[in-house]
């Protein structure tokens, strides 16, 4: 039992410390892009850091213990790498470019709600319309889809930061204070871009689970991360001609690198497959708000950036949907769970009494969405 809150307790703290990553790496790319960095430079030195601390440490604890990668494996890592990663980090800091520190990380509660869309199509989630939980899951991705436009074409009223010491200049939390440089279509643009990497994420979390099979962790990571190195640097050539623009200097840019390459590429990455491997992809894909958050609270208070009523109004659109998909989910869960126990009582068990632990383990498996708690199975967990 002990082993098994604490194996709760190390999933919850991992998803605390992931979104907390992200939030930074929200807010220090934004910096580093107003600041001249080019968006697909950027994701090139970002991959390329994560590879270069990932390779050695794969090597030194997976030489011996890890399956044979063979040509299957690696080109699958490499499919996978392509568009969860590679596309993925190139839209996102595209589209971060025209856009907010604030409206990317709102726009981060799209992805759960894609990962469920996409389990639906992929047949591990249900959506049944003309039942209460289907329509409760159906206003959900409604509200998520308000909640995209809203951001895209509603700025309102702006709230400016109590703190006056800004770390950096930014181009601000709005199309208007990013006028200067970009234009009400460039924002719009930067909205869809950055929506579009949500869906690549989502489809990502949703293959990761499978694939996780293949090789440990570590190794899925590292063959991703090394893959998406090669790729994001045959986009950035291709794109940016002016080696001009690839020198790196001591500044916030480097900064930025070194904390997206190492705290987030490599560490947090690894920490989400251990996650999806302990607790299931939903289970990560409920603590994106507090992505939204930490980047708000991190944004205004440290850089001073100010926050517009559109984007908070699209915000809670965002998490209200991601929940309201969740609400449905649980309903779902317990309406089919109570079927089963009705069916295996009329079978002949006496009231009162649990099932046989044979019932109980396909009741576990016809759950659907339900994602078993493999902790016990887990030599780490009883520690």
């Amino acid at each position: 039992m002990f082993a098994k809150m604490g194996g709760s307790a190390k999933a919850y703290a991992a998803v605390v410390l992931i979104r907390l990553m992200y939030s930074g790496m929200h807010v220090m790319s934004k910096v580093a892009l107003d600041q001249g960095m080019n968006p697909l430079v950027f994701v090139f030195y970002r991959h390329t850091t994560a590879a270069l601390v990932l390779i050695p440490i794969t090597f030194l604890f997976e030489r011996r213990k890890a399956k044979p990668v063979t040509f299957k494996i690696g080109w699958k890592m490499f499919i996978h790498a392509l568009y969860g990663v590679t596309a993925c980090g190139v839209l996102f800091n595209l589209g971060l470019n025209y856009a907010s520190a604030t409206s990317s990380s709102a726009l981060y509660n799209v992805q759960p709600v894609v990962t469920f869309i996409l389990a639906v199509i992929f047949g591990m989630e249900t959506l049944k319309l003309t039942r209460f939980h289907g329509k409760v899951k159906f206003a959900g991705i409604l509200f998520c889809i308000a909640g995209v436009t809203v951001l895209a074409f509603y700025e309102g009223p702006m709230f400016r930061s109590f703190n006056h010491h800004h770390l950096f200049q930014t181009g601000g939390g709005s199309p208007s204070g990013a006028e200067e440089t970009h234009s009400k279509k460039q924002w719009v643009l930067g909205i869809f871009l950055m929506t579009l990497s949500n869906v690549l994420a989502g489809l990502w979390t949703v293959l990761q689970g499978p694939l996780i099979e293949d090789t440990s962790k570590l190794m899925n990571t590292t063959l991703q991360i090394s893959c998406a190195s090669v790729q994001a640097f045959l986009v950035a050539v291709a794109t940016e001609r002016d080696f001009s623009k690839w020198k790196l200097g001591w500044n916030i840019g480097l900064v930025a690198i070194i904390y997206s390459g190492i705290i987030v590429t490599a560490l947090s990455y690894y920490m989400q497959m251990w996650t999806i491997a302990k607790r299931g992809p939903v289970f990560l894909a409920m603590s994106m708000p507090l992505t939204f958050v930490f980047t708000i609270v991190i944004s205004s208070f440290i850089i001073g950036d100010a926050v517009s009523l559109g984007s908070i109004f699209a915000g809670v659109l965002l998490v209200g949907g991601l929940y309201n998909v969740f609400w449905g989910k649980s309903i779902e869960e317990r309406d089919d769970l109570t079927k089963i126990s009705a069916a295996a009582g009329a079978g002949g068990n006496k009231p009162g009494l649990e099932l046989p632990q044979q019932q109980q383990s396909k009741a576990g498996q016809e759950a659907p969405g339900q994602v078993p708690d493999d902790d016990d199975d887990d030599p780490e967990a009883k520690v």
